[in-house]
């Protein structure tokens, strides 16, 4: 009763006042209308923000819409954590970010204390609680011209492949001539960064392990399809391609087949890291071409990074993922490829 005569004490005051003059103690409307817009303008940037930080540094492993489904997940052990099947109530704000901030041990998530402001980690947090555990939405504005995909629809005969609407191992003879000119368009360029398909059909079929540059190979579509996708040469393709090395040890072959499978991913395949995926990493995955580099490294501290990764860096600590003897034979075989430099020279 107290709270009913005041409120018509107050609308009994506020009827004798011009709208332009409050009564004392209280705020106009048109004020209050204001902060709240100014407050929902506030969380529609952050969210943004998040957006943006994570479309740069995130997707590659976490997918573009949270679910993981991603060439990178298929490489690593163990794997991304699918945020679409992640319940908010499990994983708490203040478990993520301290994941963001320090990087989770014996996993690939790197900590990102020193390349985030605290800003932005919040707002990435924020960001993929909001858009992929809470509303399962489809992070659809990653595809942008701002992000270098002008006119991104040109690409659409891949699209079935990319959202899994079409099995990759569909037999080409089954596959009008638009479908496999989208098959032929995914495996060349979209197939870096969305995943070669994860259905029961796909598991018999042996894909190219090797890491992608974008786009591989200067890849053309048919024109008669109107998709004049990839129409010069990549300046991330001459990194694609691994030195050509003679009499390689037993144990650096095993190392040759990990590296290009998996290290290849960020470091490129011939070491300088200038590939498509390093080029959005910061810092930079390290040029393990680089003689001045190479002078203070021994295979003995290559294999211990390996282990433990860097701070503050791109590097994970593969230790929970490689056995010491493959981590072992890894740096085996980058001492030999890239920082042997009489050897280096001779093939």
């Amino acid at each position: 009763m107290k709270y009913a005569a005041w409120l018509c004490a107050v609308l009994s005051v506020a009827a004798c006042r011009s709208e332009d003059s409050p009564p004392s103690g209280l705020q106009n409307p048109v004020d209050i209308l204001s902060r709240s817009q100014r407050h929902a303008a506030g969380r529609h940037s952050k969210h943004e923000l998040g957006r943006r930080v994570y479309n740069f540094r995130c997707y590659y492993c976490h997918g573009y819409s949270g679910d993981a489904r991603t060439v990178a997940s298929g490489y690593l052990n163990p794997k991304p954590r699918d945020f679409t099947r992640t319940h908010p109530g499990r994983v708490t704000p203040e478990r993520m970010l301290d994941a963001v901030i320090h990087g989770r041990p014996n996993t690939a998530m790197k900590a990102f204390a020193g390349i985030l402001t605290q800003s932005e980690i919040e707002a990435v947090v924020d960001f993929v609680r909001q858009e992929f555990m809470l509303a399962k939405a489809m992070n659809t504005r990653y595809h942008t011209k701002e992000n270098g995909w002008p006119d991104h629809a040109r690409y659409r005969a891949a699209f079935p492949f990319a959202l899994g609407e079409i099995p990759l191992a569909t037999p080409w003879e089954e596959l009008n001539a638009e479908q496999q000119a989208g098959k032929r368009l995914f495996m060349s360029s979209c197939l870096t960064c969305h995943e070669r398909g994860n259905d029961a059909q796909t598991n018999h079929v042996t894909w190219d392990p090797r890491p992608l540059s974008f786009p591989r190979g200067g890849y053309t579509a048919s024109r008669s399809l109107g998709i004049d996708a990839m129409t010069s040469p990549s300046p991330y393709v001459i990194h694609d391609r691994p030195p050509k090395l003679r009499a390689l040890t037993s144990e650096e072959k095993i190392g040759e087949t990990l590296y290009q499978g998996n290290c290849a991913f960020c470091h490129a395949a011939d070491g300088s890291g200038r590939n498509w995926i390093g080029s959005f990493l910061e810092p930079h995955p390290r040029d393990l071409t680089n003689p001045t580099f190479a002078q203070g490294m021994s295979q003995l501290r290559i294999g211990q990074v390996i282990s433990q990764g860097l701070p503050n860096s791109s590097m994970p600590a593969w230790k929970g993922v490689l056995t010491p003897r493959e981590i072992q034979a890894v740096a085996a075989y980058v001492s030999r490829a890239f920082h042997i430099i009489d050897q280096r020279r001779a093939r």
